[in-house]
């Protein structure tokens, strides 16, 4: 046996190891990997505000704190309404209830002249083996429910955590950073930080703006319908709209349709055809002149990153695959040298004259007409 083959043998087995151990570690640690670089994105986009109040001379874990106190006050207070109104409408159903219930089936005699009895649904449901099933089921998943919740809180607090320091420390990681690159390396790390800091603020910038204008217009259109609720349906639309990606509109307009049609069935109508024409407006006109001042990305290439950061990460890569697209976009278009695209009717869309002369096509045409009986030859 060669002298080598032992080692080589020890060393493609610990490559083999440490290859497993490695994979079995990342995918223990995806929840706190994805949890980190939500936080840090988080803390890309609260660093203008945190800076801005740092360089008036507060402290900046202060600055990030209050900062964090305003978002948390915001969200806090519109759970509540958004909760509020909820418990009032569910309420209002279950209580109106036997009348829905007792013109469904007056609409059910008449059509398909049957004689139903509200009694008998009723008894039927109850005695039902469905319902003691779901019964029974439901009474089972509480454990799983509060199980899910308690989790998300605890996600919640580890996004936050990670976020505060990054922003109060960003700084510090930054120094951290540079200190074990050369200088030249250095240079192109705080210019990408500074970019990808201006670019995720100016996607939450648009975006913001965005929720504003969709919010106060669809809060218009149900304060005229006389739907209840209309300022907290109308925040709903802005915020869900505009920052979950793809089904964000479906999901923003699914609740204020639900509420007016409690109203009247064709003020859910009206809801959604208008829902439907302001996408289409903001899609096309709103849209890409703010993105094009914030994020200046194409939207067939957003639309790509967000599938692409959807299939990679779900709701979380759809949610930051823009301003990391960006991000990239405008620190690779510093080193891609550029050149002056020549005045060609090509350029433009357009077929100009070839310079060499006729093309194969045209030469073939007329050498075909020279040939024919009858036609003189082509010299």
């Amino acid at each position: 046996m060669p002298r080598w083959l032992p080692r080589a043998m020890v060393l493609a087995l610990a490559l083999i190891a440490t290859f497993q151990f490695g994979s079995w570690a990342f995918h223990q640690l995806t929840g706190l990997l994805i949890n980190i670089l939500i936080a840090f994105f988080l803390a890309l986009a609260i660093e203008p505000a945190v800076s801005r109040m740092a360089a008036r001379g507060m402290r900046r874990g202060l600055a990030t704190f209050l900062v964090f106190l305003g978002l948390t006050v915001l969200a806090a207070g519109f759970v509540t309404l958004l909760g509020s109104m909820l418990a009032g409408q569910i309420i209002k159903m279950v209580e109106g209830f036997p009348d829905y219930l007792d013109s469904l089936i007056n609409w059910i005699n008449q059509t398909f002249h049957t004689e139903l009895r509200r009694v008998d649904v009723q008894e039927g449901l109850l005695h039902s083996d469905w319902l003691r099933k779901y019964a029974q089921n439901s009474a089972a998943g509480v454990l799983d429910v509060s199980a899910q919740v308690l989790g998300g809180l605890f996600q919640l607090l580890t996004v936050g955590l990670f976020s505060f320091y990054f922003a109060a420390d960003g700084p510090r990681l930054r120094r951290a950073l540079c200190s074990v690159l050369p200088p030249a390396r250095q240079a192109e790390v705080l210019r990408a930080w500074e970019i990808a800091v201006d670019k995720t603020g100016g996607y939450l910038y648009s975006r913001g703006l965005m929720a504003l204008i969709s919010g106060i217009a669809h809060y218009i259109l149900l304060e005229s319908l006389g739907v209840p609720y209309a300022p907290v349906l109308g925040v709903w639309v802005g915020l869900v709209s505009q920052f979950i990606p793809t089904i964000g509109t479906y999901l923003a307009g699914a609740l204020p349709m639900l509420i007016a049609f409690t109203v009247n069935p064709w003020y859910a109508v009206w809801v959604l055809v208008f829902v439907v024409i302001y996408q289409q407006f903001e899609n096309y006109m709103l849209q890409p002149k703010l993105t094009a001042k914030t994020v200046d990305i194409h939207p067939a290439v957003a639309f790509g990153s967000v599938i692409a950061g959807t299939a990679l990460l779900g709701a979380v890569g759809a949610l930051i695959a823009i301003p990391a697209v960006a991000t990239l976009q405008a620190f690779l278009g510093a080193y891609v040298k550029r050149y002056d695209v020549t005045d060609d009717p090509r350029v433009h869309g357009h077929r100009g004259r070839n310079p060499a002369g006729p093309g194969m096509v045209t030469r073939a045409r007329r050498l075909w007409a020279g040939r024919r009986p009858g036609g003189q030859q082509q010299p």
